[in-house]
């Protein structure tokens, strides 16, 4: 099923808000987020437009937190964080999707608390994020 208003369904402009697409893996779409203040933060997006889990079958599931796992290990190699963070949320956008967030220790800005959905203090030029991506899909092959 495809929802025309879902950015992850549709992808384009309503992704370009806020993302950039990396690649797609087996059950995701991987999107890096444009707001940069966590180096690396990125949007692991299911396939398929289902707004929890739990609608997905057991093998969905399982298939879908491996691609989670796959792009924070890329995260953790590219830019060694002292730890990523997941959000899982939905309240506006019922497409499930996992924000994967590097925390660094030596961010005063947020560190030993939740992150902030879209801080709006970093944006980076197209030639660095085309840097992050690729170190990111280093780690995903």
């Amino acid at each position: 099923m495809i929802d025309n208003n879902c950015a992850y369904c549709m992808e384009g402009e309503l992704v370009a808000k806020f993302g950039i697409k990396i690649c797609e893996l087996e059950t995701s779409k991987v999107y890096l987020f444009k707001e940069q203040s966590h180096m690396g933060r990125c949007i692991v997006a299911h396939k398929k437009h289902v707004g929890d889990m739990n609608e997905l079958s057991k093998e969905e599931r399982s298939a879908y937190f491996e691609d989670v796992a796959l792009v924070a290990r890329a995260i953790m190699a590219a830019f060694n964080p002292n730890k990523v963070n997941y959000g899982a949320y939905g309240d506006t956008g019922r497409h499930l999707h996992f924000h994967l967030v590097p925390k660094y220790s030596n961010d005063e800005f947020e560190w030993g608390g939740t992150f902030a959905m879209n801080p709006d203090r970093k944006y980076l030029s197209d030639a660095e994020y085309e840097e992050v991506i690729a170190k990111i899909k280093a780690g995903l092959q």
